[in-house]
C-alpha cells in the first residue's frame, strides 16, 4: 500500500481523498496486472481509506464516490489517457514512468477531459501535491510540466 511521505497530517477534502484513493486503486491493478472494476475496488477501498486515516462517514462516502467516477473514466479512455500523457513526455516513454507518477496523470488527465466542473488548472495543482506527497519534489515538477503541456492543448470551454 501506499502511503504520503508527508507529516501524517490528513487532507480532509473530499475531491483530494477521491484522487488518491483512485490513484492508489489504480496503482495497486497496475501492480498486480488487473483491470480495474467495482470489484476489486471495494474489497481494496476499506483498507486504503483506513491507511488515509479518515473515519468521518460523509468524508468516506464521499470520497468514495468520487474515486469510483475517476477510475472509472480512467479506464473507459485509458488509451486516450496515454497517448496525451506520452505525447507530452518528451524523451521518456509510459513505461519509463514510475507507476505512481503514471497514475497520478492519469487521475489528473481524466479529471481534465471528462469533468467540466473542476478547472484544468485545479486538477493539475492537486496532481503536483500528490505527486509531491508520494513521490517528492522532482516528481511534482515533472507532472506540473507534462499536464500544463496537456491543458494547453485542451479545447476551449464554452
Amino acid at each position: 500500500m501506499l502511503t504520503s511521505s508527508e507529516s501524517g497530517e490528513v487532507p480532509r477534502h473530499v475531491k483530494r481523498l477521491g484522487r488518491e484513493v483512485a490513484m492508489q486503486f489504480l496503482f495497486g491493478c497496475e501492480m498486480r496486472g488487473e483491470l480495474p472494476g467495482a470489484a476489486g475496488f471495494e474489497a481494496i477501498f476499506p483498507t486504503l481509506i483506513e491507511t488515509l486515516g479518515v473515519t468521518e462517514p460523509r468524508l468516506v462516502r464521499k470520497s468514495r464516490e468520487y474515486a469510483v467516477k475517476l477510475y472509472t473514466e480512467v479506464a473507459l479512455h485509458e488509451a486516450e489517457i496515454n497517448a496525451a500523457i506520452a505525447a507530452q513526455c518528451e524523451h521518456w516513454s509510459m513505461e519509463r514512468l514510475s507507476a505512481v507518477e503514471r497514475n497520478i496523470m492519469r487521475v489528473a488527465v481524466a479529471e481534465m477531459f471528462y469533468f467540466d466542473s473542476v478547472p484544468p488548472v485545479v486538477s493539475i495543482d492537486e496532481a503536483v501535491e500528490i505527486a509531491r506527497d508520494y513521490s517528492g519534489e522532482d516528481a511534482g515538477n515533472f507532472i506540473n510540466g507534462v499536464l500544463n503541456a496537456i491543458k494547453n492543448h485542451l479545447p476551449e470551454k464554452k
